[in-house]
């Protein structure tokens, strides 16, 4: 059964509650904060990442936000922020940002729907799936970048070289 399948009798779903469905089906820890936010814990082979989802009336956007922790010393900062333009010019969707006060890497998205579309399940689960595999593409390139002192074009290397298959 599809995924869409699954939501065929409901009205009106808001998409908090698909969202809530597909963490409860993934065995993902999860929090529903309020009635328009959702927060989640997702194990990847990097890193957990820590992932809201949050619903906008206003402006009827579901934003999506997927953190992880990275304390690159001061002196980095430059070399990340460079590596930082170099992954969102490969990014098709989203960007990353660092947020230094907070120390943490982040993945931003926004999903519009304006004038009453709604987001199906599979464009939700598509979207939580890309942001993780967004970060656990670049991560090891702005690890190279932050510690291994490599320059930024020779660690996006890493990031660029999709492995094909499992050893």
């Amino acid at each position: 059964m599809s995924l869409s399948e699954q939501f065929m009798d409901a009205d009106e779903l808001h998409p908090i509650d698909i969202v809530e469905t597909l963490a409860e089906h993934h065995a993902w820890d999860f929090d529903r904060v309020a009635d328009d936010q959702i927060a989640m814990a997702v194990e990847g082979q990097w890193r957990t990442y820590s992932i809201t989802l949050a619903w906008s009336e206003q402006d009827e956007t579901l934003r999506l936000i997927c953190t992880f922790e990275m304390e690159p010393p001061n002196e980095k900062l430059p070399d990340l922020y460079e590596a930082l333009n170099s992954v969102n010019d490969r990014c098709w969707a989203g960007a990353f940002t660092y947020w230094n006060e907070q120390r943490l890497m982040v993945y931003r998205y926004g999903l519009v729907l304006s004038g009453g579309q709604v987001a199906g399940p599979e464009q939700i689960s598509t979207l939580i799936e890309a942001a993780i595999s967004s970060a656990e593409r670049y991560y090891p390139a702005f690890q190279l970048v932050v510690y291994g002192d490599q320059p930024v074009e020779q660690a996006m290397q890493v990031a660029i070289a999709e492995a094909y298959g499992r050893a």
